[in-house]
């Protein structure tokens, strides 16, 4: 399996839907703590948006409302891993990611033989509380060793100028969330991380 080099993270199908067309093709929709209801309608116009423009779509959390709702790929964290039916999502025919912190949560991941593992943070991340130091561009490149041909995501504090050096030290793609979101020209952004990340997608 190959990702894109550019992993858009996003908390609604509105942004979604706002920039996917300018030419992303793998995105996360990843909302906290709304009602099912929300949750299912969200799902769906996002797998909608996504589906017109040739975009990879991932789930984060939700895998029995992805199973629902047809979609083909979830992401969780180590939490939510543990309390997951990996036998119901196989079946379903999704496609895992896992986020790995350090050593123990990556041979975890790996037991539960994932699509691709994501490490971060690499840098420093405003995006919430981390109980995790920066992992730093070295861990990256020791975790591609661990990892062997799995796709291998970089995610934390990354931006459209350090995408280059992720994808350099051993990443498959690099994971972005506030340098769009917050970015006061958010498509002017994305376009910059799509010239930044080019390179990486025509390879192969």
């Amino acid at each position: 399996m190959k990702l894109d080099p550019f992993y858009l993270i996003v908390d609604s199908a509105e942004w979604i839907e706002r920039l996917v067309p300018l030419g992303v093709k793998l995105v996360q929709l990843r909302i906290k703590d709304r009602p099912a209801p929300v949750l299912r309608e969200e799902i769906r116009c996002a797998k909608a948006a996504c589906a017109a423009a040739a975009c990879q779509l991932i789930i984060n959390d939700y895998w029995r409302l992805a199973i629902d709702e047809g979609c083909d790929f979830i992401h969780l964290g180590q939490e939510d891993l543990m309390a997951a039916d990996l036998a119901a999502i196989r079946r379903a025919g999704l496609r895992l990611g896992l986020s790995t912190h350090d050593p123990s949560e990556l041979e975890t991941a790996l037991a539960a033989a994932p699509d691709y593992v994501a490490l971060g943070p690499v840098w420093p991340t405003i995006l919430k509380e981390m109980k995790w130091a920066p992992q730093g561009i070295e861990r990256l490149a020791d975790w591609r060793r661990r990892v062997g041909p799995m796709p291998l995501v970089a995610i934390g504090g990354i931006t459209a100028e350090r995408a280059p050096l992720v994808l350099e030290n051993g990443a498959d793609s690099a994971a972005v969330v506030t340098d769009i979101t917050r970015n006061p020209d958010p498509e002017a952004r994305t376009r910059q991380w799509l010239a930044a990340t080019a390179p990486w997608r025509s390879v192969g």
